[in-house]
């Protein structure tokens, strides 16, 4: 397994910190007045969600978790499980807790495919620690409010509901019935596929 040096714990990278798979959110290295240089980075548990703040010393190594991929689709929620299925085996069905999907939830709509975060925790299936989604998606409007005049404060924008009950701020055009794509790591609207 790769160790990594102290400044190469970067953002998007997977450590093992206090034996437990982390995704590092922040990192910036600088030094203190005459010290030796240090990395403060923000890292998020990949089992629990808690985010913890953590400087990396020059001495400092950490060890690279070892994350793969596996194709799965989603089939509903229910409660607070999401359910899927293996892609190549559908009748290898299994649910994700909402803490685990997380803000990736927002964006699921059945049959969607994504990739499923994969730890090597020593067993022969290894253990889904999350999900990785396509950086845009196509969702559909389902409720737009209309455009309100004078509504410029804003830049001219409005809330609209997609088709998977999340809410976003999107141009005054956008109204029922549009495609729009969103980029799912900001939340936020890029275009509009169709009209």
């Amino acid at each position: 397994m790769a160790m990594l040096e102290y400044n190469e714990i970067t953002e998007r990278k997977y450590i093992v910190f206090e034996n437990e798979p982390y995704e590092v959110i922040s990192s910036h290295v600088f030094r203190k007045q005459q010290r030796k240089p240090v990395n403060a980075t923000k890292m998020r548990s990949m089992l629990t969600g808690r985010i913890v703040e953590h400087s990396f010393h020059v001495s400092d190594k950490a060890e690279e978790a070892d994350i793969s991929r596996r194709g799965v689709k989603f089939l509903y929620v229910n409660k607070n499980e999401y359910f899927f299925c293996d892609v190549k085996d559908p009748s290898k069905r299994f649910p994700l807790t909402d803490v685990l999907v997380g803000d990736a939830g927002k964006f699921l709509k059945q049959n969607t495919e994504v990739d499923a975060l994969v730890y090597d925790d020593g067993t022969d299936e290894g253990r889904i620690i999350g999900l990785k989604l396509p950086i845009k998606m196509d969702l559909k409007v389902i409720e737009a409010h209309p455009a309100v005049k004078g509504n410029t404060a804003q830049g001219g924008s409005k809330m609209v509901k997609v088709e998977t009950g999340v809410e976003l701020q999107v141009p005054m055009f956008i109204k029922e019935g549009d495609i729009i794509r969103i980029n799912t790591e900001t939340g936020d609207y890029t275009d509009r596929v169709t009209n």
